[in-house]
């Protein structure tokens, strides 16, 4: 059995690649049955698959360690071709689009297919190649710049990751200091992170002008594949949050100031939820996996096989270290039908969160690996979240194995943390809109829109007086901001989602179970909200959605006497 390490990478030859696919192409325009369209279509997935499992293992083994020069040098290859790699796919949905058996085609594969060709179409031209790379080239410097964090705290030296386990000491002051010197690095790279991201603007604004479009939300839009919903949609959906959201989490921030004992709730102790310190693993990152396995062999037949499954082909790599960069994801290896989970475990809460969280995107797209078309291993965005957030949510009967005698504590602060983070999650996406119809900001405008949106959204937020806090800095951090345009309302459209999930599991626990199961066979072959409708799920854009799917919570939390906690 090969393991992740042996995954083989050879670095594909553009031009050959790109001959073999015309060729094939030709073999699909000329096709004189549905047979042969079909046939066609295979070896062209193929070819794709393949391209796609060369970009992932380079792009997996580059961000686990930023510091190995073949894998830095192969993702600069793929930054300057992936371009060209995305108008193989546009010429391909292009002939898709106008094949003689188009009918005959939706019927076997379905509309997703055809509406996903579409977007893409709309979303990209050769003219654009150029202003592409130079975006692939700002993300990836990005990403770099943020990896590269070496931080002094105390005498010792931390990553951006291994700081975060002191946002949840005990002791207020370190903290404050912790988080003071996660600024430092931030304030010292202002510069740079400023530069960044004001090319990207500049060069994704470019890239909509060239497109014939009015600015970048359009082409974020298309880019984030969204077919059955549009900005109009979004923004109520933000209403409902600040209305009905923002009021309950304010009340829990207030609730958390008097748990631990503080007059006024400052930002760095915002992580700190209980005065007898945060609920954390009883265990090393080795045990976590060991009752991983335990959790997901009794949670259901399916869990059990694709557990064993990473774990056989070691296609987890958890471990926050030196030259890792930040963050988690999972991805998928099309050639060896391979999830990969990537997270940088620090002794936190947060690292049975990435077990559940990102195994939830593993399971999906393993439960989905057996779609014969690429674009359905993973549904779009918003959709791929539901699988996630929920899985969190069906393994709490086992975060007792995790937290012992603290998981009442690890529930409560991770159902308040969902609450909490919709109204966050909303200013992100609100920033981003705001950010690309104003393509002229200067840094300062934009620091200043980030303000006004705290205070809009996150009104309890007091950063005690820190410069680059205080400046509206703070979205900086936020990687989807310069790497994934608009990919961040999403969160929150699977947070609705994933409540009506916990709400489900615990009136019929095994109906939940197997809607979910069903959702994850799903795959990416149907739009978010007929995969909403689906699961048996309430569309989170309808009026009333959020209120309902949060009420049953908030009445949890006030049972609860946290006090005690």
């Amino acid at each position: 059995m090969q393991t992740f390490a042996n995954y083989t990478y050879e670095r594909p030859n553009i031009p050959k690649v790109k001959e073999d696919f015309y060729q094939k192409l030709v073999q699909f325009q000329n096709a004189a049955s549905l047979d042969a369209a079909i046939d066609a279509i295979d070896e062209l997935n193929a070819i794709r698959n393949h391209l796609s499992t060369m970009y992932n293992l380079v792009f997996i083994r580059a961000s686990i360690d930023t510091r190995d020069e073949f894998y830095h040098n192969e993702r600069d290859f793929f930054d300057e071709h992936l371009p060209e790699i995305q108008e193989l796919d546009t010429a391909f949905y292009k002939e898709l689009l106008k094949s003689s058996f188009e009918a005959q085609l939706r019927n076997k594969y379905g509309s997703q297919l055809f509406d996903l060709a579409e977007c893409q179409i709309k979303a990209f031209s050769k003219e654009i190649i150029p202003l592409l790379q130079t975006e692939n080239k700002l993300t990836s410097a990005y990403s770099k710049l943020i990896a590269s964090a070496d931080i002094n705290f105390r005498g010792e030296s931390y990553t951006l990751a291994q700081l975060g386990p002191f946002s949840e000491d005990p002791d207020r002051e370190t903290r404050k200091e912790a988080l003071e010197a996660r600024q430092s690095f931030f304030a010292e790279n202002k510069e740079k992170l400023d530069s960044i991201y004001d090319d990207l603007v500049k060069t994704r604004q470019q890239i909509a002008e060239k497109l014939g479009y009015k600015n970048f939300v359009e082409v974020g839009y298309l880019r984030m594949q969204r077919i059955d919903y549009n900005a109009e949609m979004v923004e109520r959906f933000r209403r409902q949050v600040e209305e009905v959201i923002v009021p309950i989490a304010t009340k829990l921030y207030e609730k958390q100031a008097k748990r631990i004992g503080v007059d006024s709730l400052k930002f760095y102790d915002e992580s700190f939820a209980f005065s007898s310190g945060n609920a954390t693993p009883k265990g090393t990152p080795e045990w976590i996996i060991e009752n991983g396995k335990q959790m997901y062999d009794e949670l259901s037949e399916e869990t059990s096989e694709f557990f064993q499954y990473m774990l056989d082909r070691e296609l987890l790599d958890l471990e926050a270290k030196k030259g890792k960069e930040s963050g988690g994801y999972c991805t998928y290896i099309e050639d060896y039908q391979s999830p990969f989970i990537f997270s940088n475990f620090n002794g936190t809460s947060g690292d049975i969160d990435v077990l559940t969280h990102e195994a939830g995107h593993a399971f999906q797209v393993y439960s989905s690996r057996h779609f014969s078309v690429p674009e359905y291993y993973f549904p779009t965005s918003e959709s791929a979240e539901i699988h996630s957030m929920s899985m969190e949510f069906f393994a709490y009967p086992w975060m007792e194995t995790f937290f012992k005698e603290e998981v009442e504590k690890y529930k409560y602060a991770h159902i308040s943390d969902a609450i909490q983070f919709l109204p966050y999650g909303v200013a992100v996406d609100e920033f981003q809109h705001l950010v690309y119809e104003n393509p002229g900001w200067t840094p300062e405008e934009r620091n200043q829109a980030w303000r006004n949106l705290e205070k809009k959204y996150l009104p309890h937020r007091n950063y005690d007086g820190i410069e680059s806090l205080e400046s509206g800095a703070f979205w900086q951090k936020q990687g989807h901001i310069y790497e994934d345009p608009f990919y961040y309302i999403d969160y929150t459209l699977a947070q609705v989602c994933a409540f009506q999930f916990l709400k489900k599991s615990q009136e019929n626990r095994g109906k939940a179970w197997q809607d979910y199961i069903d959702l994850c066979k799903l795959g990416g072959s149907k739009p978010f909200l007929e995969l909403v409708q689906s699961a048996d799920l309430q569309s989170p854009f309808e009026e009333g959605t959020v209120e309902a799917a949060v009420s049953f919570i908030e009445d949890w939390l006030e049972n609860i006497d946290d006090q005690k906690l």
